[in-house]
């Protein structure tokens, strides 16, 4: 008798937890869902509001719908997307960037920096000018840069004296050596000359800098990188349209429904259901900036015999269903409704550092369910 009383209270207590059940039961799925996105804790929200590199919103918007789901898994190389703003602030044209939080197993793949051209200051001496020429070098010895073996040569190019803009400088070698050594990263310096090589003083084009100009305008190092995180094997495409996330059937964990429910569940033909992700609701919206949350939707439904080709079956799923049909062996159940094509979905947020990424995480949202 007393071991039913425990039983039922067991059961009492599975079908009713406490307050601190649910709250470890949320903190425990949380801590998973961080795993999925490659993380260990969240970072925190920036200490005050930022507005993220333009470059970076219009990145988002170029690989990804208003979601966050891949229009098209080519456009981005690799998987993550790292910008980093200058540090030194300063007016010459030194620049400086941490690149403290770019994980060990991440591969370099292109480095550039940014530096957004100001209207000219056009000079009498430079009037007949009407290009220039501008290097990018990495500082070797940060005290002289300029004495014999103080820089290194990254890129060159002439730049016209007309209009204002941004301008891209591939500086890929520089980012290897400094994710090698965290030591050897003694910063860039940009010079400007004259069609023969000789410096311009005061220089007729300039580049806005950290300290003088608008957010929107600072100098920027944009990394392309790949952590080596890879999904299944399953089809992977652009997502057809906008998946309009639904204010309901969360992700956030809540109890079963009714044994009731449950059942009628699997009366119903296997099919794709939604399953909103709210951000805002699980607690991150502080450091994600886009997207507010995603549909992954989910797959639910009975794979009955015989197997139709609405169903999308598999030929395994449909001798699996032949098989159970017919009892020709024991243990042998229906097939399974399964996420038959995935597609990948797009963050973009503030890192621990106030960096903005951009990272491509791979089967994320159920495209279409089958019977496997």
């Amino acid at each position: 008798m007393l071991g039913i009383v425990l039983l039922l209270l067991a059961l009492a207590k599975l079908a009713c937890p406490s307050p601190a059940g649910v709250a470890s039961q949320r903190a425990e799925a949380l801590k998973r869902l961080l795993e999925v996105f490659g993380m260990e804790d969240p970072p925190p929200p920036p200490a005050h509001f930022k507005q993220p590199p333009q470059y970076m919103v219009d990145l988002f918007n170029t690989v990804a719908n208003a979601d966050g789901v891949t229009k098209n898994p080519d456009i981005l190389e690799g998987n993550t997307v790292r910008s980093f703003l200058d540090k030194t602030h300063s007016e010459k044209m030194r620049f400086f960037f941490v690149l403290s939080s770019v994980a060990k197993n991440e591969k370099i793949l292109t480095a550039e920096l940014h530096l957004f051209r100001l209207w000219p200051r056009v000079t009498d001496g430079h009037k007949r000018h009407h290009f220039c020429q501008v290097s990018v070098y990495q500082v070797l010895e940060k005290s002289e840069p300029d004495a014999p073996g103080g820089k290194k040569l990254l890129a060159a190019r002439l730049i016209s004296l007309q209009g204002s803009g941004w301008e891209v400088f591939a500086i890929t070698q520089a980012v290897h050596d400094w994710t090698k050594d965290e030591s050897s990263n003694q910063g860039l310096l940009v010079t400007v000359q004259d069609l023969g090589g000789s410096p311009l003083d005061p220089p007729p084009l300039q580049f806005a800098s950290g300290r003088d100009h608008h957010e929107s305008k600072k100098p920027m190092l944009v990394l392309f990188t790949d952590d080596g995180r890879r999904g299944a094997s399953l089809p992977m495409a652009g997502f057809p349209g906008r998946s309009h996330m639904p204010r309901h059937s969360s992700l956030v964990p809540r109890l079963a429904g009714p044994r009731s429910t449950r059942s009628l569940d699997r009366l119903q033909p296997c099919q794709r259901h939604p399953l909103s992700v709210d951000f805002e609701e699980i607690g991150w919206s502080g450091w994600i900036i886009s997207p507010r949350g995603y549909n992954a939707y989910h797959c639910k439904g009975s794979c009955p015999f015989p197997l139709g080709e609405n169903m999308r079956p598999t030929n395994h799923a449909t001798v699996q269903s032949i098989i159970n049909a017919l009892k020709l062996s024991e243990g042998v159940s229906s097939p399974c409704c399964v996420p038959d094509k995935l597609y990948s979905i797009n963050l973009l947020y503030f890192d621990d550092d106030e960096n903005v990424v951009l990272k491509q995480y791979d089967d994320m949202v159920a495209g279409s369910c089958g019977c496997h």
